[in-house]
């Protein structure tokens, strides 16, 4: 997997920019000219969400009424191209046809994201742990994330009648016709999500014990209304059904769903304790590290091909031992990494270089 080249046209500070890159790039410039907007224009072809949150909307440059973004690629050996225009919302094309969904360019394009904003998947509620599994999913499950979709829509509807219970007692009867959809896509979530930690977990405890020295261990588990690793789908959901007509007069009070996979967390564990609770700084950012390696080493293993990989304003934060270790990880890949300095990866990796001011990139 390779960017042969981009442009980008109205999007976040940059006006116009069109580069071609190398194996290696270093994206260099004072912080708030644009590195990081580069990168996550590039993250938006996995067909993910930006991952700093923003909305479709607000990734359009102040003043335009829509933003342009054109990649060439090599994928499963052969040339290919896709496009990305943004409004209220994204709609893409891969080499010339559209997509339904620009999840669909997925299939084509995978790329794994390091950026300081993903600590919070740590220090944070689980929120951003299910978007780390979720995210991840979507980019190696085709139709995961119709099924997340699917989901949130039955979740709400579910929800209104809640709210509209304390109108209308008669509503309630109605309940068990969500409850049914609220178990079946959401044990596909689980089940889902189960064996993604299953899978990914060698490669995050071999990665995170390189990380520490083998001082440390790192574990995962995904918790949740009950017990789910060794199940299977069907009884997941026959399970969930159940949970979720046992609390229905507790959710009825609180006018909203606390049974299903919105509400489970990933529990990230060092040394059998909790990483958010008891985990010092160095070692939430090495479980960061250990974690987005192994997503990557995972879709490597899938796929027969390496994924892109984007480090944003991450190696600057590390010695030299950590910096090391984490580029002989992703030997062969390409690589875009951001920095103030481009010499300090330099030293380690011969590479282009890209100045970025203001949007533009320094000729």
């Amino acid at each position: 997997m390779k960017i042969k080249g981009i442009e980008i046209k109205n999007f976040r500070n940059i006006e116009s920019l069109n580069l071609t890159f190398d194996d290696v790039n270093i994206i260099w410039g004072e912080n708030a000219q644009g590195k990081t907007n580069l990168l996550e224009a590039i993250y938006l072809f996995t067909g993910s969400k930006s991952f700093r949150g923003a909305k479709d909307k607000d990734l359009i440059k102040f003043g335009s009424d829509f933003a342009v973004l054109k990649i060439d690629f090599e994928s499963g050996e052969r040339g290919q191209n896709a496009e990305l225009i943004i409004k209220e919302r994204r709609a893409a094309r891969l080499n010339g046809v559209k997509k339904k969904s620009p999840a669909e360019l997925g299939s084509e394009i995978k790329a794994v994201i390091f950026s300081p904003v993903h600590l919070s998947m740590v220090k944070d509620g689980p929120a951003e742990r299910r978007k780390f599994v979720d995210g991840a999913l979507c980019q190696i499950k085709a139709n995961y994330f119709s099924v997340l979709k699917n989901y949130n829509r039955s979740l709400e509807q579910r929800n209104a009648v809640l709210k509209d219970i304390a109108i209308n007692a008669d509503l309630k009867s109605m309940l068990y016709v969500w409850d049914a959809a609220l178990a079946k896509e959401g044990a596909k979530i689980i089940y889902q999500r189960q064996k993604y930690i299953e899978a990914i977990l060698p490669f995050a405890k071999e990665i995170f014990s390189g990380l520490s020295g083998g001082k440390e261990e790192i574990d995962l588990k995904l918790s949740g209304e009950f017990e789910y690793a060794g199940l299977t789908q069907s009884e997941i959901e026959s399970k969930l059904k159940s949970a979720l007509a046992e609390k229905q007069h507790i959710d009825i009070i609180n006018k909203i769903t606390k049974t299903g996979p919105h509400r489970d967390d990933v529990e990230i564990l060092i040394n059998g304790r909790s990483a958010r609770l008891f985990g010092s700084q160095g070692q939430q950012r090495s479980c960061v590290l250990a974690l987005k390696l192994a997503e990557a080493s995972l879709l490597k293993s899938m796929t027969q091909e390496e994924p892109i990989a984007l480090l944003d304003d991450v190696m600057s934060e590390l010695d030299e031992g950590r910096q090391d270790y984490i580029l002989n990880h992703i030997k062969n890949w390409q690589v875009f990494i951001t920095c103030c300095d481009a010499n300090t990866i330099l030293r380690l990796k011969k590479g282009k270089t890209i100045q970025i001011n203001s949007g533009a990139a320094v000729e």
